[in-house]
């Protein structure tokens, strides 16, 4: 391959790591194309991207971005496959219904800021909840008190209502 078109990859890299929030490296080594074109349309249908690369040029390209990604380096061995996402528990949840047959295998993972090496680190990124699940909860949490407040006064006037009523009907 020419130096030229190494550093355009490079660059593409680059602005693709910067575009999506979070990525997968993945061993797609020994898969057949049956398996990887069921895996390309599960992405697809996923929102994930799903990129083959050599590992030098990803190493330089980590090298060139703005981020840390040092602890990644270790895992650029074999055959490598990149899953970009803009929801972190996306690709997890791919490569656990993937993971059955044992291909593809998770190498490494940079989810919501953090860096997560081993396929051994699969069940705790889809346990990572998405930014929008995080807010639900948190809605949640704080319209329950409210909630239990109205249902309170509002149980609360009935009874009050009730008991006029009855000192209101008593004869005197």
């Amino acid at each position: 391959m020419r130096k030229e078109y190494k550093g355009n990859i490079i660059a593409q890299l680059g602005e693709v790591l910067k575009e999506y929030a979070h990525f997968y490296l993945v061993e797609v080594a020994g898969m057949n194309a049956a398996v990887t074109s069921e895996m390309r349309r599960k992405c697809f249908q996923s929102d994930v991207k799903m990129v083959l690369v050599k590992n030098t040029l990803l190493h330089k390209a980590f090298e060139a971005a703005e981020i840390d990604y040092s602890p990644l380096y270790g895992s650029l061995k074999g055959t490598t496959a990149v899953l970009f996402s803009n929801t972190a528990n996306a690709p997890a949840k791919l490569l656990k219904d993937f993971a059955k047959d044992g291909k593809p295998e998770l190498k490494a993972a940079y989810a919501e800021e953090g860096f997560y090496v081993g396929a051994d680190q699969l069940d705790a990124l889809v346990a990572i909840k998405s930014k929008n699940e995080v807010i639900a909860e948190i809605v949640a949490l704080l319209q329950s008190p409210a909630k239990n407040v109205l249902s309170a006064l509002q149980s609360g006037g009935n009874t009050i209502h009730g008991v006029l009523k009855t000192l209101g009907e008593r004869p005197e």
